[in-house]
């Protein structure tokens, strides 16, 4: 069976199947990239929770700066936010991204419990 969470006409939010949730990229608003970065994560968390999982769980992120020059910033907020010892696979690379407001989007696969 697949679920699927926050849908309208072009995308879901998330997906679930077969034990995994795949989210689509989250993006945020905010002045600064660890404003935007904390606002991804939020929404991660609620979507994750919506599909019976969480940030334990996580088991790939990929994120995507509009600057690398903002890696380390980006990282400060990661680094707090992720649970030590349950820290996924994940890359890091530079895109533009859909708009020049957005500064960081973040994908993310999760088991589900």
């Amino acid at each position: 069976m697949i679920e699927r969470f926050e849908t309208n006409q072009r995308m879901s939010q998330a997906v679930k199947h077969n034990g995994t949730v795949y989210l689509a990229g989250q993006v945020a608003t905010g002045d600064s990239v660890a404003a935007q970065t904390q606002g991804c994560l939020d929404q991660i968390d609620a979507l994750l929770a919506k599909a019976g999982s969480s940030k334990e769980n996580i088991l790939q992120a990929v994120i995507w700066l509009a600057d690398m020059g903002d890696f380390a910033e980006m990282n400060g907020v990661w680094d707090a936010w992720v649970p030590q010892g349950h820290t996924p696979a994940r890359a890091c690379g530079e895109s533009a991204l859909a708009t020049s407001e957005f500064k960081v989007e973040i994908i993310i696969t999760a088991a589900c419990d």
